[in-house]
Parts: C-alpha cells; structure tokens; sequence
C-alpha cells in the first residue's frame, strides 16, 4: 500500500504527519517483534564468574538458572545488575575489574 492509498483511507491530506505515524509504527514493532532471535544454554561451573560466549552475539535478552528461587527444578529468569557489583574480584583472579577498564 501506498502512503497515498493510506492517506485515503484515513481521510487526511497531511503527508508529512502520515509519514512520522509509519515510522513510529514501524519502530514500535521492531522493539516489540524482536526477529532473528536464537536460543543457547550454557552450563554453569561452581566458582566461575566468567564465560565465553559466541562472537555472534548481538543481544542477551534473559538468563535462567534452575532452582532460582525456587525449589521445583523450574529455570527463572535471575535478576538483571544494573551499576557495579558490591564485591570485586581477587585481585589474582584473571579478570578483575582493574583489568577490565
């Protein structure tokens, strides 16, 4: 369809303001339709922080751990960090937050 077409159907003359609704539009449902999306499970290892993950990654969207939270062997999403962590890392650790920055 045309914007024209659709400037038809909604009974409006005014080009540019139709223009900025289909852009919105379109933004709105990229954010909300993300596409390409893979899944991947990694194990986790007592005591390690710090895990290769592929090179191809764009965008981790959750993390579930079984047992988060609950006793029913069910994955949970674990809670998302924001700022830096209370405790840093020893300092003999190959990734401490020193080297890191």
């Amino acid at each position: 369809m045309k914007v024209s077409e659709l400037m038809e159907r909604v009974g409006s003359e005014h080009t540019g303001r139709i223009v900025a609704y289909l852009k919105d539009g379109l933004e709105e449902m990229n954010m909300t339709s993300p596409e390409h999306v893979t899944s991947t499970t990694i194990d986790i290892v007592k005591d390690q922080r710090y895990y290769d993950l592929p090179a191809d990654y764009v965008k981790i969207m959750d993390i579930r751990v079984k047992n988060q939270a609950n006793s029913n062997d069910e994955y949970r999403s674990i809670p998302r960090m924001i700022g830096e962590p209370p405790v840093e890392d020893a300092p003999d650790s190959d990734h401490s937050l020193g080297e890191l920055e």
